[in-house]
């Protein structure tokens, strides 16, 4: 029987990640929570709002109430104060299900920036910290400002003199001072089994960075990595997936930024190379012995906004053009393909409407798309493809624009182009 896990808050990248990493896995069925309808409402297919947010005191009462209404047998946390809220109430035994994270001691070091560097100092390089600008010198600037309690690149300051930390911390008193690494960054994504052992850790740089969230890595070998994380590992109490975030000295030294006992949201890239740590951790809360290898290769991921649609129109049948739509250039659209096989999942007819010149049976087998279709209607030259839709409750898709056009004015049904079905796809 297939477990049922829940992704709170699902909208973060976090989360989104989750859904990728764990939506085609025939052993668990997602659902989605958020305290605000974020984007995680498009992408999740079962997906619950309105929770309260993490530090709410009610929030775990009506998280509760959603983990026996839904049979939830696993929540995994996807921000870092869900994390730790989660971790916190776990262990206190009143949530009514089992939390994918870290030991609840190590989830509270890994959300302040000061406790951890307190805890694995001396165990891998960490920044300098400085007590207060007063102790800075002229050649300690610049200097960076880091909240205690963060995520991401949030609320962080590059400071070139006293000034400038004066008026930064006029703004929030709680920012640390500390030391400035102008080197490369780095994150080493880690999974450790309920057995304590250090399975996986393997590093990519952070290239290029937007709102805190590294939007294009690539993989790096670097054995400082594996070593790093064998003694975090040591140092702390992790299970299942978690990472650390590295970044260079001037002299080359990698030091550590922060640490965390989650999912990161760029964490698809060693899921390509094979490695799908949020599905191993799954495996390991249920008991299950893993293993794991990965690809031998260098990946480069590089992410953007993703759109995802809901609209109000209802239809049983689509009307579907052949050249220049279904197949482009001579080579299948695999837009379109996606299309016509989510219509056969949800039992919706498809018929192909084409003015096609040559055979065209002969010319769906060359594309191996001969029997992807309910109907095949060959209009007449002299015809109009209006004259052809039957049915009411039917959209028309077309690279035409006179033929949308002609369908819109006589049936007014929905009509569209190739660059719109993205818009009818379901949020997969």
């Amino acid at each position: 029987m297939k477990k049922n896990v829940l992704v709170f808050p699902c909208g973060t990248e976090i989360g989104l990640e989750l859904h990728r990493s764990l939506q085609y896995s025939t052993h668990f069925t997602l659902i989605g929570a958020s305290s605000v309808d974020d984007h995680g409402k498009f992408v999740f297919q079962e997906y619950v709002g309105g929770l309260p947010f993490a530090s709410a005191p009610e929030f775990v009462n009506k998280l509760n109430e959603v983990v026996d209404a839904r049979h939830i047998d696993f929540v995994f946390p996807a921000h870092d104060s869900a994390v730790l809220r989660l971790a916190q109430e776990h262990a206190a035994g009143t949530l009514h299900c089992d939390v994918i994270t870290s030991p609840v001691e190590t989830c509270a070091i890994a959300r302040s920036k000061r406790q951890s560097y307190e805890r694995l100092m001396g165990v891998i390089p960490t920044p300098h910290v400085y007590a207060n600008a007063d102790v800075l010198r002229a050649r300690d600037y610049p200097v960076f400002l880091k909240p205690d309690v963060g995520q991401g690149s949030k609320g962080t300051y590059v400071a070139i003199d006293r000034r400038d930390i004066d008026f930064y911390l006029s703004k929030d008193p709680s920012l640390l001072v500390l030391e400035y690494l102008p080197g490369k960054e780095y994150t080493v994504d880690c999974f450790t089994n309920r057995n304590g052992e250090l399975l996986f850790a393997e590093g990519r740089v952070r290239a290029r960075i937007s709102n805190g969230i590294s939007v294009s890595s690539a993989t790096v070998e670097d054995v400082r990595f594996k070593d790093a994380a064998e003694k975090l590992n040591r140092a702390l109490r992790f299970r299942g997936v978690w990472f650390f975030q590295l970044k260079e000295r001037q002299t080359g030294e990698l030091v550590l930024m922060e640490i965390a006992p989650r999912v990161a949201g760029t964490m698809g890239l060693v899921r390509c190379k094979g490695a799908n740590l949020p599905l191993l951790s799954l495996f390991d809360a249920m008991g299950v012995d893993v293993e794991l290898f990965k690809n031998r290769s260098v990946v480069v991921i590089d992410r953007a906004l993703q759109s995802r649609y809901k609209h109000d129109i209802h239809y049983r049948h689509v009307y579907l053009d052949l050249d220049d739509l279904l197949i482009l250039g001579g080579r299948v659209n695999p837009a379109v393909v996606a299309f016509v096989y989510q219509c056969i999942n949800k039992n919706i007819m498809v018929h192909l409407l084409t003015r096609h010149e040559h055979d065209v049976l002969s010319t769906l087998r060359e594309h191996r798309l001969d029997c992807a279709f309910d109907y095949i209607v060959k209009v007449e030259s002299d015809a109009e493809k209006y004259e052809y839709i039957t049915e009411s409750e039917a959209i028309f898709i077309d690279d035409s624009f006179a033929e949308r056009r002609r369908v819109h004015q006589v049936l007014g049904i929905p009509t569209f182009d190739a660059h719109a079905i993205e818009s009818l796809m379901d949020g997969q």
